[in-house]
């Protein structure tokens, strides 16, 4: 039976333990390059123990940003940044994933603690917004969306393969294609958003082609040998929106185009929802046992998680084969080890390096071991503190 410290393998990948850090876009990029604060964002939670570890989305083309200041792979310049990343991550024991996206009609926005405010075309840090039908998402993201032509969606798949190529480059070992969120793939799924009447629109096989084709194009040059996976907004929680059943049939068509594993979450299509599940804990394992059971595909999901034993729990039942942690992995760069410890994991400190691993373990008095909060290490034979 696994649990939350078991290794996960996929392809040729083998991760240390279940424990994904989720991307969290940090709006800290220029020109969407990485910087040395994204190589000590990412390389301490790798030290700390986080077997997966993505960087923030990265934009495929630069009108596919949230705002101005975050990442991106639309251009060959910046692989050096991410091939910094890739080598602390890979050094401290993690595997480096990357996340492609673009956020379709939500983007061009503010910074989220200036408002997160969608800037209109003409402002110096906004861009034209686009999506699968001309219907903005409403509320703060109130301009006119541009619909895409066939020939640009086109253009956005051998976008989507460029940057798989970078991301090769880099050195990622995982890739992920983000397609939930009320971003330009949850909104060629959702009929809330795309009111089509080609072929990229109407019935599921149609509302679900971008994705298969967008998939089609990253598996040509993606390496067979290494995971190829996708974040798929699953449900709007809204009658007129997407439906889960849609989500279980499209995954499927997914798994046969060359997919290998669904990491499971919301359309957020609209901000009108039915009742949202947000308060309450793991909201997301059952809809992904039921993707890992009907479909037969490796499931992660996110989404309330970060307490230790829930965690554990959802991966020994095999509801779920990773969990993905976001706000915890901000809150908690050593979140692995915590956890390891509030599970009475016999070796928690086997989650980071070696040379750290050492001084953790060897605590000499009582004084030491206080101020790091560790537990004083037994004499050999149990004969009391060392």
């Amino acid at each position: 039976m696994p649990d939350l410290f078991s290794p996960f393998s996929l392809k040729d990948v083998t991760l240390r333990n279940r424990i994904a850090m989720s991307p969290m876009t940090m709006h800290r990029s220029t020109d969407g390059l990485m910087s040395d604060f994204h190589v000590m964002l990412y390389g301490s939670r790798a030290a700390g123990g986080f077997g997966l570890v993505f960087p923030e989305q990265l934009a495929i083309v630069p009108n596919g940003r949230t705002t101005i200041h975050c990442g991106g792979i639309y251009d060959d310049s910046q692989v050096e940044g991410l091939a910094r990343v890739c080598a602390i991550v890979k050094d401290m024991g993690g595997v480096p994933a990357i996340q492609l996206g673009h956020t379709g009609r939500k983007g061009s926005e503010t910074r989220p603690w200036l408002g997160r405010i969608q800037l209109p075309p003409d402002h110096p840090e906004g861009w034209q917004v686009k999506g699968p039908s001309p219907i903005p998402y409403g509320g703060k993201f109130a301009h006119p969306v541009e619909e895409l032509t066939v020939a640009e969606i086109h253009g956005l798949h051998r976008a989507y393969a460029q940057a798989a190529r970078r991301a090769r480059e880099a050195g990622f070992e995982w890739l992920e294609m983000h397609f939930a969120h009320g971003y330009l793939g949850a909104s060629f799924f959702s009929p809330l958003a795309n009111r089509r009447t080609d072929r990229y629109g109407g019935a599921l096989e149609n509302r679900v082609r971008f994705h298969l084709e967008a998939l089609d194009a990253v598996r040509a040059v993606w390496p067979e040998r290494l995971p190829l996976t996708m974040r798929l907004g699953s449900d709007d929680l809204n009658e007129r929106g997407v439906q889960f059943d849609e989500a279980v049939a499209a995954i499927a068509l997914m798994k046969e185009r060359g997919l290998d594993l669904a990491d499971i979450s919301l359309g957020f299509n609209t901000d009108a929802m039915t009742d949202p599940p947000f308060d309450r804990m793991s909201f997301m394992v059952e809809r992904g046992a039921r993707v890992k059971r009907e479909v037969g595909i490796p499931v992660g999901v996110s989404w309330n998680l970060g307490v230790p034993a829930v965690a554990d729990r959802v991966i020994r039942e095999e509801h779920i084969d990773l969990v993905f942690l976001g706000r915890p992995a901000l809150a908690n760069p050593h979140w692995p080890v915590w956890a390891a410890r509030e599970l009475a994991h016999p070796d928690p400190f086997s989650l980071v390096p070696e040379d750290w691993a050492w001084w953790l373990r060897n605590a000499r008095s009582q004084a030491a071991a206080d101020s790091v909060g560790l537990p004083l290490p037994a004499r050999p034979g149990g004969a009391g503190p060392a």
